[in-house]
């Protein structure tokens, strides 16, 4: 047996799998060395001896299949972040590593002592800064890093937030020193990001280890989440039931998935500012149904966007009055308005003094020395350093300073140290000087073949943690701290940790060998289900709001003009190589149908001129998203997806699934056929076949696997207001080019009513002109026929009406209805052979399909009542 003192013996492993130690001068995370060890051999820290104990003998090719999987589940999830650092700006997958940064509970005590101290000292700071003012007065803090910080709020001052705090999410970055010491390096107080991609990296890489994260006892996260929506509903002014809501500034933010991510985990809603408005000093969410109040707002907008009345009056991001309404203690901002002067690089060089004089307290955990170059005693000291030294601006950006990136002593050269030492002459009060710590390393994965560097490979790590209220469970004014973390990775030319600049990040586990079993992996909202269940006293209802409503609504008519779009080019496609030679009748249908609905543009031939180029000129089209003069396939699955995008807290993650991999299959499929010509026919009609099946598992996403409120009957409703203008025009143009009366014809027209088998099995092999009418106008058990279409649409709008206000009109008769006893005359035709009764019919069907989607759109997605009301009325 092995003794206490004695490191147990490292796992047997592949010799693929070398574990290399940390770079000369940094602590060893892996190992558990200092920076200045000897080089003699020593085993590994007993927390990551135990970790690879339970992957037993894996080989590096099994660690590669691991992060495959892991970065598979990551593009899965829809997991990303917009690199700044990219000239395309494009959403990148979120970067994560195989291995956790693992934290020993004797580190994570002193973490968390020196946290729950700091935090404090924090909102003493804020209260002081917006209250009486005593530490500018009394010189503990210069007013240049207060009122002369850009996100100083000076109408807040006097104010106090509603609940008493202003902080209730603190966010610290800590790095370890090469004698393993935590230091503090940074800390976010406006807007912190991380809580939802946290929980996503635990998931991601817990899924891949489940043996070592139940073998280390590493403690879950879900309790300290579920402690912040007690605390922010305990001091939120709306009583019992306080309705709190997540305010992003919507899906082109870099962060807008962890946003979506984290307000789906908490329960609560996702909105834009412009989902938001005030009325008498408080704030409302637009909903389908009226204003519904809101009490709370976790504000992942920063402050200047606020409210465009009195911040920037040209932000789209805000809410005009939400100023007013937050003073009027209306309103619980997480955090308060005006907490980012905080987040300054250069207050860390004044918390010492501060936490003596606030809490006649030492900080138990040191933040690197820092000079803030507004006092000249500290620039004087600190411009012979800067080599040494890593340099960073004291305020963030806005119109009247500007900023710059940090610069990094180390990576420098002497003209670049002299160019900065003169630009900090300059303007001192905006640079901030740090000392530069060499931050500890990590073990991180690099698959084999990726690079020249492969296997297990040590990376410099920055941990960001957290630091959340607790006020409903240990009462006011008291915080706990998230045990673990997410930890930050050094980008490759980066020089800092930062997301924003191409780095990554690791899960970090806080393991604990005295804690008792585990209740298990935390995985989404389950973790919020109570131990005993308890019958609700309500049942409270999902809100819809505005702008999901319009989202849903155009879901499900892109959803529809992709089937449509699809099926149209299959069967265009397959007419003309089919072995019936199409009629002319046929041919002028089908390019009259092929331009209508956007699959050629006015200046293409039509199949009557020249069949080829008219084929080509398909194929062609099918595949461009950008609709300049086109609506095709391509164009319809890009908006599909970019309304699925502002959905993403109401989408099953398989249901985002499906319509990302539409568009990007059917992308891929169509740029291979691309490459011939002229384009293969039977290429073409495999990737729309491909791409049917995956609108297919959409569709069964819409109606098996959503809820079905009345954002869902939008959704709906715009389906079949899509289906019946197709339809309605489909039919209506096949008796006018007399495409229905020849054989092909027939066929093709129940083709596109996805109605053959069930025609045949009732008529057999019949071309009856009454029998179509019946069965693809008419008849009700067959739900691609006009009338389903219109019942479901009239069905799904009453149950709409039913909330609404007496006197509103009632849409769902907008629609006409007829029933099977109208059969007769729509089967007739005048003495030249037009069916009169019935393109009459469809016709109404198309206005009126039309002005509802107008009429929804100014009754649901738009609120204007009160719109003259000014808002502190």
């Amino acid at each position: 047996m092995t003794s206490p003192t004695e490191r147990p013996p490292l796992p047997p492993r592949s010799p693929a799998l070398a574990l290399p130690r940390a770079d000369g001068g940094h602590y060893d995370e892996l190992h558990g060395l200092g920076g200045d060890a000897p080089a003699q051999a020593r085993g590994l820290g007993p927390a990551w001896s135990r970790f690879f104990e339970q992957m037993g003998p894996a080989s590096a090719g099994e660690l590669n299949r691991r992060a495959e999987r892991m970065a598979r589940q990551l593009r899965d999830d829809g997991v990303s972040y917009n690199v700044y650092a990219d000239e395309h700006g494009q959403q990148r997958p979120w970067a994560l590593d195989l291995f956790p940064l693992l934290v020993t509970s004797d580190d994570w005590a002193r973490i968390e002592t020196g946290i729950l101290q700091r935090v404090r000292v924090l909102e003493a700071v804020a209260a002081d800064v917006y209250g009486p003012c005593r530490l500018v007065r009394e010189g503990l803090l210069p007013p240049a890093l207060v009122q002369g910080h850009p996100d100083y709020v000076p109408a807040m001052h006097g104010v106090r937030p509603a609940g008493g705090q202003h902080l209730h999410i603190v966010a610290f970055d800590l790095a370890r020193g090469p004698g393993g010491h935590w230091w503090v390096v940074g800390q976010r107080t406006q807007a912190p990001s991380g809580l939802g991609y946290l929980l996503e990296n635990r998931f991601a890489v817990t899924t891949q280890f489940p043996q070592a994260f139940e073998a280390l006892h590493t403690r879950r996260l879900a309790d300290s989440y579920r402690a912040l929506l007690a605390s922010l509903k305990h001091l939120a002014p709306g009583g019992e039931e306080p309705h709190l809501a997540l305010l992003t500034p919507g899906p082109y933010n870099e962060t807008y998935f962890e946003q979506s991510y984290l307000a789906r985990y908490l329960g609560v809603t996702l909105v834009e500012g412009s989902d938001l408005t005030v009325r008498g000093e408080r704030l409302y969410l637009k909903t389908l149904h009226g204003l519904k109040p809101v009490h709370g707002l976790i504000k992942r907008v920063d402050d200047t966007w606020l409210d465009p009345l009195e911040m920037r009056a040209d932000s789209r991001l805000g809410v005009p009055g939400l100023m007013q309404a937050v003073r009027a203690g209306n309103v619980l901002m997480a955090n308060a308005i005006g907490s980012g002067f905080l987040e300054s690089s250069a207050m860390l060089g004044f918390l010492p003094a501060l936490g003596r004089h606030l809490l006649d307290e030492e900080l138990a955990l040191p933040a690197l020395h820092t000079w803030w170059c507004g006092e000249p005693a500290a620039m004087g000291e600190i411009l012979p350093h800067l080599a040494h030294s890593v340099i960073k601006p004291t305020y963030p950006w806005s119109l009247e300073r500007g900023t710059f990136d940090v610069g990094v002593g180390p990576l420098l050269n002497a003209e670049r140290l002299g160019e900065w030492q003169a630009r900090i002459r300059r303007a001192p009060d905006e640079h901030t000087v740090q000392a530069y710590l060499p931050t500890s390393q990590m073990p991180t994965w690099r698959p084999t073949g990726a690079s020249d560097e492969r296997g297990i490979v040590p990376s410099s790590v920055i941990l960001r943690v957290f630091a959340l209220s607790d006020a409903a469970g240990a009462g006011p004014g008291t915080w706990r701290v998230l045990p673990g973390g997410m930890a930050r990775l050094v980008g490759v030319d980066a020089g800092i940790a930062s997301m924003q600049r191409g780095g990554s990040s690791a899960d970090a586990w806080v393991v604990d060998e005295h804690a008792g079993p585990g209740e298990g992996l935390e995985s989404g909202l389950g973790s919020f289900i109570p131990p005993v269940a308890v019958a609700p006293t309500s049942r409270p209802e999902r809100l819809v709001t505005s702008r999901a409503a319009e989202n849903l609504f155009w879901l499900g008519r892109y959803t529809e003009r992709a089937e449509n779009a699809a099926r149209l080019a299959r069967i265009i496609l397959e007419a003309l190589h089919g072995e019936e030679e199409p009629s002319h009748a046929m041919l002028m249908w089908l390019g009259q149908m092929a331009e209508s609905t956007g699959l050629v543009s006015t200046a293409d031939p039509s199949p009557l001129q020249w069949r080829e180029r008219f084929e080509r000129a398909l194929v062609q089209h099918l595949g461009n998203p950008e609709g300049d003069d086109t609506y095709s396939v391509a164009y319809s699955l890009h908006w599909l997806r970019g309304a699925g995008a502002a959905l993403r807290e109401r989408l099953s993650t398989e249901h985002w699934n499906f319509i990302k991999q539409a568009e990007e299959q059917f992308l891929a499929d169509w740029a291979e056929i691309q490459r011939f010509d002229p384009p293969s026919a039977a290429d073409t009609l495999a990737a729309l076949a491909r791409l049917s099946k995956n609108l297919a598992a959409i569709t069964g996403a819409q109606n098996d696997r959503m809820w079905r409120d009345d954002g869902w009957r939008l959704l709906s409703i715009g389906r079949q207001l899509e289906r019946l203008t197709f339809l309605a025009e489909a039919l209506s143009r096949g008796f006018y080019t007399n495409a229905v009366h020849d054989a092909a014809g027939f066929g093709v027209v129940l083709q596109l009513f996805d109605s053959t088998i069930s025609f045949h099995a009732r008529y057999q092999r019949s071309r009856d002109i009454a029998a179509l009418i019946e069965h693809v106008v008419l008849n009700l058990q067959n739900t691609r026929s006009i009338d389903w279409v219109v019942q479901t649409a009239s069905g799904r709008l009453a149950r709409l009406h039913e909330r609404e206000a007496a006197g509103v009109e009632d849409l769902s008769r907008r629609l006409p209805m007829p029933d099977i006893d109208q059969l007769a005359p729509l089967c007739v035709a005048n003495e030249i052979g037009d069916f009169t009764h019935l393109q009459d019919l469809l016709a109404e069907w198309d206005a009126q399909a039309q002005r509802l989607s107008d009429d929804i759109a100014l009754r649901y997605f738009s609120h204007t009542d009160d719109a003259r009301r000014s808002v502190g009325a």
